[in-house]
Parts: C-alpha cells; sequence; structure tokens
C-alpha cells in the first residue's frame, strides 16, 4: 500500500507539472520541421536509448522477469506510445482548450480505477470532492467558451474523439505502473520506454516516412522533449506512482495548463488570462482536499 505522500513526493509532483506543462513549447518547436507521429516516436526513443545508456552505466541493467517486461510494455503502449500518438494527432483538428480539458478528466478516471484495482486506494468522499474542485479550476482557468469552441476541422469529431481517448491511456498507464512487480525504477522506466519505442517507430515511418532534415528551434523542441518530459519525467512518473499511488500522480493534471499558461507568458509573451488567479486557486484547493486525512 502507498504511504503518505511526503515532501519528496510532491516536490516531484510540482516539477511534474513543470516539466510537462513545458511540453507545448516543445511540440510547437518541433513540428516546425516534425510531423506529429513523427514527434510522439522520436521522444519515446530519445528517452529509450537515454534511459538505458544510464541504466546500465548505474550497474542496473534492464529488468530480467518476463512479468516485468509484460508490464513494462503496458506502461509503454498506455502512457507513452498511443497517448503520445493520438495527442500530437489530434491536436492538428480541436483547440488547445480542448485538449487541455481532457487531460484534466484523467484524475477523474484514475480514482474509480484505483478504488477497484488497487489494494488500500478506497474511494471517498472527500477524495472524491478534492479532484471535483481541481477539475472545476482547470475549467475556469481554459474557459468554458474555449473549451466548446470549434477549431473547423473536418474531423473535428474524431479527433475530440482521440484526446478524450489518451486521458483514458493516461489513467489505465498509471494503474498498469502502480501492480507492475516491485523492482529499481530506472530499469521498468527503461523498458517501458523501449517497448513503446518498438510500437511507435514502425507507425511513425509507416504513416509519415522518414523526416527532413529540421531546424535548430525543431530540434531543440525535440530534444527537450525526449530528455526531459519523457526520459527524465519517466522515472519520476514511476517512483510517485508506487510511492504515493496513481491518484496522487493524477493531480499533476491540474497542474499542467497552469504551467502552460505562466511558461506561454514568459517565453512567448502571451497574456495572463483574467481567471488565472481564480482558476489556481481552485486547483490548490482541489488538491489539498483531495489528500485530507481525518485524524481521530
Amino acid at each position: 500500500m502507498p504511504s503518505r505522500p511526503g515532501l519528496l513526493q510532491w516536490s516531484l509532483l510540482l516539477a511534474l507539472g513543470m516539466i510537462w506543462g513545458a511540453s507545448f513549447l516543445g511540440v510547437e518547436k518541433a513540428l516546425e520541421s516534425f510531423a506529429p507521429i513523427t514527434i510522439a516516436a522520436l521522444r519515446i526513443a530519445l528517452a529509450a536509448v537515454i534511459l538505458t545508456g544510464a541504466s546500465f552505466a548505474m550497474g542496473i541493467g534492464l529488468p530480467k522477469d518476463r512479468r516485468t517486461w509484460v508490464f513494462a510494455f503496458g506502461m509503454g503502449l498506455f502512457s507513452n506510445a498511443i497517448p503520445f500518438t493520438l495527442l500530437s494527432w489530434g491536436q492538428q483538428h480541436v483547440t488547445s482548450g480542448y485538449a487541455g480539458i481532457t487531460m484534466a478528466v484523467v484524475p477523474l478516471l484514475v480514482l474509480p480505477l484505483s478504488h477497484f484495482l488497487i489494494p488500500g486506494m478506497r474511494l471517498t468522499p472527500t477524495k472524491t470532492l478534492g479532484f471535483g474542485i481541481g477539475f472545476i479550476g482547470v475549467v475556469v482557468l481554459i474557459g468554458p467558451a474555449r473549451i466548446l469552441q470549434s477549431g473547423g476541422g473536418d474531423i473535428e469529431n474524431i479527433a475530440r474523439i482521440a484526446c478524450v481517448v489518451a486521458s483514458m491511456c493516461y489513467a489505465v498507464g498509471t494503474i498498469i505502473t502502480r501492480l507492475a512487480p516491485q523492482g529499481e525504477a530506472m530499469a521498468f522506466s527503461a523498458a517501458a520506454l523501449i517497448m513503446g519505442s518498438l510500437v511507435a517507430l514502425p507507425i511513425a515511418l509507416a504513416v509519415e516516412g522518414l523526416p527532413s532534415a529540421p531546424t535548430l528551434p525543431a530540434l531543440a523542441g525535440m530534444l527537450y522533449l525526449g530528455v526531459f518530459p519523457t526520459a527524465l519525467a519517466t522515472i519520476m512518473l514511476v517512483f510517485v506512482v508506487k510511492t504515493a499511488g496513481p491518484p496522487f500522480l493524477s493531480l499533476v493534471n491540474y497542474q499542467v495548463p497552469i504551467w502552460a499558461v505562466i511558461i506561454g507568458m514568459v517565453v512567448l509573451k502571451e497574456e495572463l488570462p483574467s481567471s488565472f488567479i481564480w482558476a489556481l486557486g481552485l486547483i490548490l484547493l482541489g488538491m489539498a482536499v483531495a489528500q485530507f486525512r481525518r485524524r481521530l
């Protein structure tokens, strides 16, 4: 049973929100030279090379038992290959507001899955209230009008479904990670990324072919995506899920839109939404309520 989150888990959760929030900027730069599915495949493959090399350099290596590899395949598929591909493709046809709000649905999907599949992760009224408050905060941040706004694509309805399915995949991926056999987080993370790249690379080559020579900003964006929100974040994700549980990790999906707004304001000089302070307050309140435990 996961323990009560401590300072380390909260710090990692905050760092994950910042890293994943900045991934929007990385994708924007990478799209200058790379097609969407290729971006997903290359970031997974790059992260797999980094973590595998680091794992062997540390004397850890890769998992030895077949059962761990089965769970690694599940994580690589549902936490990387499928959602990265669906979101990269879907965001060509839907607004960023809609894509953002579907990511905020992840905690609401993790709650019932954890309740039925993970011992000790019971669904309580307090947790449900906290996650609901956080979800409302994300809606306030993005704005109902932007969520429902049409992006004008001919296949927009399919793209909307793709974004929702991607959020469902993330929820399933965290549950698979928690249920995986105990072992070195580095080895399991590397194995998951190896399996994810074996799935994503052939699809990218078959659908989009070999990429052309990238521009420097596109290459920088791709390197960021591979090193930070994929390689480093995977290790952090595995550790947090194993020590604090999937519902706690899923709180990061309420932070990502906040950091995306802040980074967009600082780096891209975008205007700060008028609803930012209210949304931030609701999200922080929801996170606090979700983790509240009455002491007898």
